[in-house]
């Protein structure tokens, strides 16, 4: 006799819809938009216009995970409801420290400003705090260069205007740097608290905070301010600024030059109101023009010791030692043979799940190929969906369409896998496995792959360093470590020459440690000299850069800038698709396409989703020219 099912949980609903519904509801009713969008999936919470995009929960969510849910919402409501972004990137200043010094506050005033009316909201503004100073490993920081300025300013005018008291996780940041602002500031962040309800007052008085910290130069010109001034205060601020030129311009020319800068303001940051617009390509590469045609002017007062910075130039000691070597050159043939063979009894195990989503992967790519028709045609398939003209007017002539073969797009995509140290043991098999049968797939629809990896030839910093040392030891000498790039596989070479490199990712003594900048520069560069039409860059890593050579002698958080650096230009400015896998951490913060695997084994389920979505896409570069 059969026996009903003993496992019913697929039918049993979500335990936290309706909890997901009543904070969808709560978030339209305080951001005023009935027909706002609000969802939880597992990438990083965004912003935009029409929709809010929380964290996902787990299926059986503790109450810590509830209060940060409620925290995002609650966040993202406020923003929505009490923000003006032309207000906000009229007002934003133009230095990237105190840009973001800026936007730190701006985000805190909406958030205070919800405490404040709202007592509730106190406590789930905390919990979301806590979780995400968490994530980003701040209560760990020391060493002041480690802490983001622009992090303590918007914790401290939490505290001191909403009562939020500074999360744990947090505390070691505002610590290092409280001294410091209150020595400057005085009491002016406190005297914010009678300016939250009026977003222009609240900026007008942030942008004096900022000279006083002198992230700002005091010559700069306030957009709002510059109205408000007599003629004689003009002409001094643009001679200061601009030289003899405003000398033979005069007045009235300053005043055009000031109209000048505030329409350079409000394209600079069109779209790009804390990172939470998705769509700024455009906007954010005018910008980063208008800034590098400025940067040879002279740096704003303070910009020696006094400034309040911790935002490093990217410098190399010595690249006379980096090396980009192919894997056959780092290991004799033999040795190679044997560690394919070795990865191959790895690939045993998950042949058949990887094989699976490499064939959905081959499905979808091969039915793009043929995709598309002509219509419109005197011959051919009666097009049915048309035949309501003929109804609608019988003198209507039938239409017909036809199939066409559209020719697949010349693509052409480069897997660029960390091989630190880190990623060494089931992560760095996974990758390589990953990388094999994704290789193998894609040659197989006719698109190129091209795999890298990029680690450092010894631990703290080999030759470099010891060139380091023997030049007396000059401060802020920039990387000091000898950088290996490595080529497992050329896009050009077919895979069944290549299959055997791919081991060598098994060799013990390879994996050391991670400057991701420059590899993601290097990759990039690849790509760029490729004739495909689209380029698509994956990065597999596990979490940030790691040098302790490099970092023990400049601020702590120097590769890390670099690499965020690298990364804007690469997403705002280049026709190269850029998307990151993390493992086991959070890339997301980096990335602006990116997904966090917590186990090694969802990597290849992770990268053919990811692949899949970009081919459905328009290249970067179409995208910008339909615009």
């Amino acid at each position: 006799m059969a026996q009903p099912p003993r496992n019913s949980k697929a039918n049993k609903p979500d335990p936290t819809m309706a909890f997901k519904s009543a904070v969808g509801a709560v978030v339209r009713t305080v951001a005023n938009k009935p027909g706002l969008e609000v969802n939880f999936t597992a990438d990083r919470p965004i912003l935009t216009a029409d929709k809010a995009r929380l964290a996902a929960l787990p299926r059986l969510p503790t109450a810590r995970d509830i209060a940060v849910a409620r925290g995002q919402g609650d966040a993202m409501a406020m923003r929505m409801a009490s923000h003006d972004p032309d207000i906000h990137r009229r007002l934003t200043p133009k230095d990237p420290d105190a840009r973001a010094a800026f936007d730190a506050l701006e985000q805190a005033r909406v958030e205070a400003l919800g405490c404040t009316r709202m007592g509730g909201m106190s406590g789930n503004i905390g919990h979301m705090l806590e979780d995400r100073l968490f994530r980003a490993n701040y209560a760990n920081v020391t060493d002041i260069a480690d802490a983001p300025l622009a992090e303590a300013l918007g914790l401290l005018l939490r505290e001191q205007v909403a009562g939020i008291p500074v999360p744990p996780s947090g505390s070691p940041i505002v610590d290092l740097w409280r001294d410091k602002i209150e020595a400057r500031t005085g009491t002016s962040l406190k005297a914010l608290e009678n300016l939250l309800d009026d977003q222009a007052a609240f900026s007008r008085a942030t942008r004096s905070i900022l000279r006083e910290l002198d992230l700002i130069a005091d010559a700069e010109v306030d957009p709002s301010e510059s109205e408000q001034s007599d003629s004689a205060n003009d002409a001094q601020n643009n001679q200061a600024m601009n030289g003899e030129e405003d000398e033979q311009q005069g007045e009235s020319d300053g005043t055009e030059t000031e109209g000048t800068e505030d329409a350079a303001g409000e394209h600079e940051d069109a779209g790009d109101v804390e990172g939470m617009e998705a769509d700024t390509a455009d906007s954010e590469e005018d910008a980063t023009t208008e800034v590098g045609q400025e940067s040879p002017a002279p740096p704003p007062r303070g910009e020696g010791e006094n400034r309040l910075s911790n935002q490093p130039t990217y410098r190399i000691f010595t690249d006379k030692f980096d090396e980009v070597v192919s894997a056959a050159e780092l290991c004799p043939t033999e040795e190679l043979d044997q560690l394919r063979m070795l990865l191959d009894k790895q690939l045993e195990n998950l042949a058949g799940a990887v094989a699976r989503l490499a064939n959905k992967l081959q499905r979808r790519l091969m039915a793009q190929q043929n995709r598309g028709w002509d219509f419109d045609l005197e011959e051919g398939i009666l097009d049915t969906a048309r035949l309501t003209r003929v109804v609608t007017d019988p003198l209507q002539a039938l239409s017909f369409k036809e199939e066409r073969d559209t020719e697949f797009r010349d693509t052409v995509v480069t897997l660029l896998i960390d091989n630190s140290g880190s990623m060494r043991g089931r992560p760095i098999t996974i990758a390589a496995i990953c990388g094999d049968i994704l290789a193998r797939t894609l040659e197989r629809c006719g698109v190129k792959v091209e795999i890298l990896g990029f680690t450092t030839r010894a631990w703290k910093g080999g030759k470099s360093r010891e060139a380091w040392l023997d030049a007396g030891r000059p401060p802020n000498p920039g990387r000091v470590n000898d950088i290996r790039h490595i080529i497992y596989k050329s896009a050009d070479e077919p895979w069944r020459h290549a299959k055997r490199n791919l081991g060598l990712m098994m060799r013990e003594g390879l994996l050391k440690e991670n400057i991701d900048g420059e590899a993601l520069q290097w990759a990039h560069k690849r790509l760029l000299s490729r004739a495909e039409n689209r380029r698509i860059l994956m990065v597999i890593s596990d979490g940030a850069p790691v040098d302790d050579s490099t970092q023990s002698v400049n601020p702590g958080n120097y590769l890390e800038a670099h690499l965020r650096a690298i990364i804007e230009d690469i997403e705002t400015r280049s026709p190269v698709q850029l998307v990151a896998i993390g493992i086991g951490h959070d890339v997301t913060r980096y990335y602006r396409r990116a997904v966090t695997i917590l186990d090694a084994d969802e990597l290849a389920g992770a990268m053919t989703d990811n692949l899949a979505a970009l081919f459905d896409e328009e290249p970067p570069s179409a995208a910008r020219k339909r615009r």
